[in-house]
């Protein structure tokens, strides 16, 4: 498979050139592995899932790294956790060499443990989504970004059903106890049925005859391993009685279309999940380029009692903020930036500094770039564009 640039490219250079070591996560097959593999090719590779290799760094810890000349890709290191605290143990002893360490984890929670407790001051920490449209043209609302999704348009469906049944098998047993994985597969697919929804956790629990505190631990589950995408309200007090309860969405629009039984643009073009899944895609987008930049996600939702909803809130810099409708159709009107304008001004009311930006963004049925004037202070373009400029 050709190697793609990825955005984060230099945030992870400038990282191994600053540190000592250098923890990429993400969820599984985003790429990882490809991508430090291909910035540092003079590192020495360890996958910890070859039984060998652990055999071998359990049995004599001290051994296998004095065997080995730094630097060095330590790949999938959750699995042998206790590598944090000997790879500590080598970096204070030369303090001022960087770029030594190399280290990718699937489960960002078990692996954030690690360095906290091992690697505080030690570490740069990175995150690594799959694929964005800034990366590659291929990525689309049906086929996500996952990269091996992308290369093979054809073979997305049986590579969907493969990643789902290796992401219960091993990613969701590493995080937690989940004792009866088929309910937790129909979970999944519960969980895609609601994707664009406020979060109710009752509504998810009660068809599967589960408790509401497992729902909420199979959520942190599917957080935590990057499947899922949860944007919390907009906490801003503007007068209005706010819907506090967050929005949920798979975080990966292929693995969204696979779970709802979704695989061809004819049956996309013709579900009721395409608002949904197109309004998804763009957070997505949203939270990689922020990822990428080297920032942290931070995107809002808006909705209040008296029905005034936004898709979502960005902030911006010196105290801006941007509102972002999205429409998965290929014609706009103007009337559709009425929520918008009332937000807008209720946000300036509310603010003595920084602007408010007003975006819809939707699926032109011919030039993807251009932006239109389509209401007083709000702008119409094509997703393409949108997610360029972020």
């Amino acid at each position: 498979m050709r190697y793609l640039h990825r955005e984060l490219e230099g945030p992870l250079r400038k990282a191994a050139r600053n540190f000592a070591a250098v923890v990429l996560t993400g969820p599984r097959r985003a790429g990882k592995t490809w991508l430090l593999r291909h910035l540092f090719p003079e590192a020495a590779y360890f996958l910890l899932e070859d039984p060998s290799i652990v055999a071998r760094l359990r049995a004599d810890p001290h051994g296998f790294l004095d065997s080995v000349t730094p630097p060095v890709i330590l790949d999938e290191v959750q699995n042998v956790p206790e590598v944090f605290g000997l790879v500590r143990v080598r970096i204070d002893q030369r303090p001022r060499k960087t770029g030594q360490w190399l280290l990718t984890g699937s489960q960002e929670a078990p692996l954030m443990q690690g360095v906290t407790e091992s690697m505080a001051g030690r570490a740069a920490v990175l995150q690594l989504r799959p694929l964005s449209t800034r990366e590659s043209p291929k990525v689309s609302l049906l086929l996500g970004g996952y990269p091996e999704a992308v290369a093979r348009p054809g073979a997305a469906p049986q590579w969907f059903n493969s990643y789902v049944q290796t992401y219960l098998e091993r990613d969701v047993r590493a995080v937690t106890a989940v004792k009866d994985l088929s309910t937790f597969r129909r979970f999944l697919a519960l969980v895609a049925s609601r994707h664009g929804q406020i979060l109710n956790k009752t509504d998810l629990a009660a068809p599967l005859g589960v408790s509401v505190p497992t729902i909420t631990q199979w959520l942190g589950v599917l957080e935590t391993t990057a499947q899922v995408l949860i944007v919390p309200p907009f906490y801003e007090n503007l007068g209005k009685r706010l819907i506090k309860s967050p929005k949920l969405y798979v975080a990966d629009a292929g693995l969204a279309c696979h779970l709802l039984g979704i695989d061809s643009a004819r049956e996309l073009a013709r579900s009721p999940f395409l608002g949904p899944l197109f309004e998804g895609f763009v957070a997505s987008e949203i939270v990689k380029a922020q990822i990428n930049a080297g920032r942290r996600p931070e995107i809002y939702s808006f909705r209040d009692e008296q029905g005034l909803e936004v898709d979502f809130l960005i902030p911006g810099r010196r105290g801006s903020v941007s509102l972002v409708e999205c429409k998965a159709g290929r014609t706009v009107a103007p009337a559709m930036a009425a929520p918008m304008q009332r937000l807008g001004r209720a946000l300036r009311e509310k603010r003595a500094h920084g602007g408010v930006n007003m975006f819809l963004v939707y699926q032109p049925s011919t030039t993807p770039f251009g932006t239109t004037a389509l209401a007083p202070g709000v702008k119409a373009m094509s997703w393409l564009q949108f997610v360029r400029e972020l």
